[in-house]
């Protein structure tokens, strides 16, 4: 074999096992938001009878809790779907492709250090760090979000000029089935858009809940509407057709 060819031959051969990886780990999104309903519903619960009943109380907070931790189990090496992104499609414009950078590497920030929020609250690591964990956790998930939803307005706004000018190409005339197959596809990107920034913005109010207190997004009524709007519309994004 040359030996030239063995760099290349040693990327390729990570570049698979990464993208085999992120595929892999992506296979739990749909029981992560299962699971992120648990610890909301809960977490309302708990909010709805604990000043009537105690004991029925400490028991939605138990499963919040657990809820909440096993989630964090989950998303174990999850942060590298942020990477696999801007390896693979970083975005066809030069503004999409920064706010690719800005939005995966805020996510990537997010979820490595979820991984020491995780074993801090366990307890295998101090859990004088949970804290702080939290925090960097926090900042980069909503710095992340802030991008995410910039983008996705932007895709939005690309998505309905594309429209208006099939449409207006097709004025007086009767529209040719690839014309109409476009159309539903930009209106069926437009929903998962929707959807998408429905879900950051959620996500948003309860990452700042945790780097800003605040009376509103600390509420648990904020925080557990926006948890099941998180939840459900990542349910309606990843529900297979």
């Amino acid at each position: 074999m040359n030996q030239s060819h063995i760099p290349k031959l040693i990327l390729h051969t990570m570049n698979d096992t990464v993208d085999k990886l992120v595929i892999f780990l992506a296979k739990r999104d749909g029981i992560d938001k299962l699971v992120k309903t648990f610890q909301y519903v809960s977490k309302l619960a708990n909010w709805r009878v604990e000043a009537t009943h105690p004991d029925i109380s400490k028991r939605f907070k138990n499963w919040e809790v657990a809820a909440g931790l096993s989630r964090k189990a989950f998303r174990t090496g999850r942060f590298l779907t942020g990477f696999n992104t801007l390896r693979r499609n970083p975005g066809s414009t030069p503004t999409l492709r920064l706010l690719a950078v800005l939005s995966n590497s805020g996510e990537m920030v997010y979820f490595f250090f979820d991984h020491f929020l995780w074993l801090s609250r366990i307890g295998t690591l101090d859990a004088k760090l949970a804290k702080k964990m939290s925090f960097i956790s926090a900042f980069g998930e909503s710095l992340g979000y802030v991008f995410f939803i910039i983008a996705d307005f932007i895709l939005l706004k690309q998505g309905l000029k594309a429209e208006r000018k099939l449409k207006k190409s097709s004025e007086g005339k009767e529209k040719s089935e690839e014309d109409e197959k476009e159309i539903q596809k930009i209106k069926g990107d437009r929903i998962m858009r929707l959807m998408a920034v429905a879900a950051n913005v959620a996500d948003l109010i309860i990452g700042l809940a945790e780097i800003e207190p605040n009376p509103f997004c600390n509420h648990t009524l904020s925080l557990g509407i926006s948890g099941l709007v998180s939840a459900w519309a990542g349910w309606y994004r990843n529900w297979p057709t």
